[in-house]
């Protein structure tokens, strides 16, 4: 299994539903012909580091800020730390996080998905981002802060692509999120179709609403509301006392029964279960297998589940992180070990990834 090649085949597609939001407007049309020969250059980039030593991922997820204007309960950032009410005096400055793209931009990366926190609280780096032509940044939004301003930014700049996050149906999605939150969700939506804005939903599969948010029903009227991209994001139980939201082994195996049924039922759109979809990959696809994440502080985690970090982005660049120790280990640890529950591989094995980065770190 070659997974550079798997992984090509991947961007395509996504590509290819872009071009069925782009090629009937000016400013889509324009978007694809500046992209496509881009992400064609970037994967001949990442070829050259592969036969020079050095596996450098298509995609990056980079948390820009630590703050944010929701409370959802089991929220995974809040649970390890990323995310907070105080002051964000640690984050990352505008310049340091142009200073990254920069340096994934001339690596090859492809795709830099902008998390938080809420990252629409950082129109500074949004506004970054979307200079770098070359590179396409899903923007992960809980969609309640989405004005005609930002709206307008995502018309003019079709490399930044929302992702709107949701729970499934209005009740469910308030239940988690706040009162009134699915309804502004739905305002976004809506705002977007009418620019013919390829966006996407990001929603968190619980025990609860599994069966609810992959049925066809539910998938088409996103897709009736605009929606180019499904996310299925299998929960981890990162905030105690939230077991019992956790697939179970039949669970997940319904997950990925679903999951394949409405890719092909909805041909046009591009469904993608995280992490389901990686044993079709070999595996976890962190600690730059595929992907790395950085924190809003600049630190290298392998993973927004495994909040663990030997480096800072503030200190080493990116290609030293991808060859450090801490990573080459995290990538044998996750290829050796089987997939137990909540979701993610490393969080499984939570104290192994910790024991590694102190002794990477001493």
């Amino acid at each position: 299994m070659n997974l550079n090649l798997f992984m090509e085949r991947g961007i395509s597609g996504l590509m290819r539903t872009a071009a069925r939001f782009y090629l009937s407007g000016g400013k889509g049309r324009a978007f694809l012909s500046e992209i496509l020969p881009e992400i064609h250059r970037s994967a001949k980039i990442r070829e050259r580091h592969e036969q020079a030593g050095t596996h450098v991922p298509p995609f990056l997820i980079a948390s820009i800020t630590s703050q944010c204007n929701l409370r959802c309960s089991g929220c995974y950032a809040r649970a390890n730390g990323g995310c907070g009410d105080s002051a964000a005096t640690g984050d990352l400055s505008a310049a340091e996080w142009e200073a990254i793209f920069t340096e994934a931009s001339g690596l090859g990366v492809s795709f830099i998905l902008l998390a938080g926190g809420e990252p629409l609280i950082r129109p500074d780096v949004i506004h970054i981002a979307s200079d770098f032509s070359n590179i396409v940044f899903p923007v992960f939004t809980n969609g309640t802060m989405m004005t005609e301003e930002t709206v307008s930014l995502f018309d003019d700049c079709r490399n930044l692509i929302p992702v709107i996050s949701l729970e499934g149906d209005a009740d469910s999605t308030d239940r988690r999120r706040g009162g009134g939150v699915y309804a502004l969700s739905e305002a976004a939506m809506e705002g977007l179709k009418k620019k013919n804005i390829l966006f996407g939903a990001s929603v968190t599969v619980t025990r609860e609403n599994m069966r609810a948010v992959t049925s066809d029903a539910f998938v088409s009227e996103l897709r009736g509301k605009g929606c180019g991209l499904v996310f299925f994001v299998e929960y981890v139980p990162a905030a105690g006392g939230t077991d019992e939201l956790v697939l179970r082994s039949q669970d997940m195996y319904d997950l990925k029964e679903n999951t394949a049924s409405l890719k092909k039922r909805f041909s046009d759109m591009i469904i993608i279960s995280f992490p389901g979809d990686e044993e079709a990959m070999g595996g976890c696809l962190a600690s730059g297998r595929g992907f790395f994440h950085i924190n809003s502080r600049g630190g290298a985690e392998p993973c927004p589940f495994s909040p663990f970090s030997a480096r800072s982005l503030k200190t080493s660049s990116i290609a030293e992180v991808l060859r450090s120790s801490f990573f080459c280990e995290l990538r044998g640890l996750a290829a050796n070990t089987e997939h137990q529950q909540g979701g993610c591989t490393l969080f499984d094995c939570e104290e192994k990834v910790q024991s590694l980065m102190t002794a990477c770190v001493k």
